[in-house]
């Protein structure tokens, strides 16, 4: 599932965790922890508490895992989950580097505990099988808010997570959207079957959409900003009424095309999704021809953004 916010620096592949917690001091052990206590209470409130009684499967480890425990009841998701978890951690160990493997593991150990101790307490969704839309509505903003909160950190809860970025590794051309489809989509296809109708499939592609969207919202949501690419003959007074009127810095290049052979200037300025029509108004104004590029940046870090330390 899923692309994932690191807000330590990113670790050296063979480093050690106990290299890394001595670097980073025991504030960051602490705040790791804190963030699996959290992210795994919410991700089984979702998982155990609407989903497993909803008839349905999501996708990834966890969909195969809720389709295992419809058969050997006895045994918990997270059981489950831990060893499907086992092989797939080991194999991707080298490919992903110690210090993700360890902090995954600790991940993994605290939302299984949640899942087959904790949540059990408050038993099920009494509605799960009667209405398994809302079941997966609710199962997928809940497991996804605790999925991000556990990714915030630099952790993973293992699994797909370790699957998809493992053949990413390996095939960089390839995308995680498309990985994902592939991995999720069969697991939602076989608890289709397992379920024995298509609409257990539809809830759970609901519920993977619902966990993903979130996901993305909690993690890039906030700090999401707008990229204006500008070419025009009128850049310099375009970037002095930007950089008055909407206070947004503004970088300037000498671009030439290639099939006129002239040359342009080009300006590039990252501001919010509200500045962004300022920007336009302002280009408009002064240059109507101005060719402009409108993208989106999911996170800005620098003066007048975000602080790479604290956010």
């Amino acid at each position: 599932m899923m692309t994932k916010k690191n807000t330590a620096s990113a670790p050296k592949k063979n480093q050690s965790i106990l290299g890394y917690y001595r670097k980073y001091g025991w504030k960051a052990g602490v705040r790791d922890v804190l963030h699996d206590l959290i992210g795994s209470f919410l991700y089984a409130i979702g998982i155990y508490y609407f989903a497993s009684n909803a008839n349905f499967a999501p996708g990834g480890i966890t969909g195969l895992a809720m389709i295992i425990h419809h058969y050997i009841p006895g045994l918990g998701i997270g059981a489950i989950s831990l060893i499907i978890n086992i092989p797939v951690a080991l194999f991707c160990y080298r490919l992903l580097g110690r210090v993700f493997f360890f902090k995954s593991v600790k991940s993994m150990l605290i939302s299984a505990f949640f899942l087959d101790v904790i949540v059990p307490l408050l038993g099920v969704y009494p509605d799960a099988a009667a209405n398994p839309m809302l079941a997966a509505l609710f199962a997928g903003a809940l497991s996804g808010a605790g999925l991000a909160i556990i990714y915030m950190p630099g952790s993973s809860t293992g699994g797909t997570d370790f699957i998809i970025m493992s053949i990413r590794k390996l095939k960089p051309h390839l995308s995680i959207g498309t990985i994902s489809i592939v991995v999720d989509g069969a697991v939602i296809v076989a608890g289709g079957f397992v379920f024995g109708n298509i609409n257990a499939m539809l809830y759970g592609v609901l519920m993977t959409f619902v966990s993903t969207t979130v996901i993305d919202k909690i993690m890039y949501g906030s700090g999401t900003r707008r990229m204006l690419l500008i070419i025009s003959d009128k850049a310099q007074e375009i970037a002095s009424d930007i950089m008055t009127e909407i206070d947004r810095g503004v970088t300037l290049a000498d671009v030439r095309g290639g099939y006129t052979g002239q040359t342009h200037q080009m300006m590039m300025c990252v501001c919010s999704k509200v500045e962004v029509f300022h920007a336009r108004r302002i280009i408009t104004r002064i240059d109507p021809g101005a060719i402009v590029m409108l993208t989106t940046v999911d996170e800005a870090y620098g003066k007048g953004f975000l602080d790479p330390e604290t956010d």
